[in-house]
């Protein structure tokens, strides 16, 4: 099987277009086609569905899908075992960033990271942590920094993490910043501004109000983190959010017990990093925990 061809596969089935297939591979829609079509008579059966609006696999195209991902992997790794041989770190790293990581983190990263490495071309694309694993699946990135998430498939590899400690607050007008020693009782008689349900941030404090048999309000659900901070400031509501995001425009409520999230850097099993993807995830780790890497240095 013909490598152009498997990827012309993949990226048609991931995106679900010839024509946007053919934009991202920068070839011609009618090219595109020729290629699905010389598998598909290598391998004797259709691969997709067209009578319908909208493209499906045939049977036999979901079984190969996964073959494909794994030797696509194969020709990847053994590009990667081979540029070994070069001391030089550059060419192109795509990443993929949450905008919590995007605006908190990345810039400190990326200062250090293109002076150090000034051959290497960054690809960013910013979005929620669920959709960067999705796009993690698809392949569209090398790394992304993303919360982690207690249900996270086996075939993503975690190369660092660090805990993200989180605080309960209100605006400085609430009456929840008004009260000394506010609990989570407290909190249950008004509306919460928190992510959506799916993202780790609404689980942990979901569980506490399910552990404590308390009713959660969430209300106008974002992720946008300073949107929440915004609405939380005017007094809609009740939040949770990273420390390092509380400032005077918020008041910190203090419960009792600490709240956190874990944030990291995840890849592909099996896939291998190029130089400037290893290069980058020693740069995070070297500014994410200073201390570790001041006590090896001594040691």
């Amino acid at each position: 099987m013909d490598a152009n061809s498997l990827k012309a596969f993949l990226t048609v089935v991931d995106q679900g277009s010839f024509s946007e297939a053919a934009e991202i591979l920068h070839l011609t829609q009618p090219a595109i086609s020729k290629r699905l079509a010389a598998l598909e008579h290598q391998l004797g059966t259709p691969l997709l569905d067209r009578s319908h609006r909208q493209l499906r696999l045939t049977d036999a195209g979901a079984r190969l899908l996964p073959h494909a991902r794994r030797i696509l992997d194969e020709i990847h790794n053994a590009r990667m075992a081979l540029s070994t041989d070069s001391a030089a770190i550059e060419g192109e790293l795509q990443i993929i960033a949450s905008h919590h990581i995007g605006l908190h983190h990345l810039p400190n990263w990326l200062r250090r990271f293109t002076r150090e490495y000034p051959g290497v071309s960054l690809s960013l694309q910013f979005m929620e942590s669920d959709a960067a694993y999705e796009q993690m699946r698809k392949r569209n990135a090398e790394l992304a920094f993303v919360t982690l998430s207690d249900s996270m498939a086996s075939q993503f590899t975690v190369f660092d993490q660090w805990s993200d400690p989180m605080a309960f607050v209100a605006g400085p007008e609430h009456s929840l910043a008004r009260t000394g020693a506010p609990t989570l009782s407290d909190l249950a008689s008004y509306p919460a501004l928190l992510p959506d349900t799916t993202t780790a941030t609404y689980r942990v404090v979901s569980r506490l109000f399910l552990e404590a048999n308390l009713p959660l309000h969430p209300q106008m659900p974002t992720n946008y983190l300073e949107t929440i901070k915004m609405m939380t400031s005017v007094g809609l509501g009740w939040s949770v959010l990273p420390l390092s995001m509380v400032d005077d425009s918020i008041r910190r409520l203090d419960l009792g017990f600490p709240v956190t999230r874990v944030l990291g850097a995840v890849g592909l099993t099996g896939r291998q990093l190029s130089g400037a993807a290893r290069a980058l995830i020693n740069v995070v780790r070297e500014e994410e925990h200073p201390q570790a890497e001041g006590a090896d240095r001594a040691r």
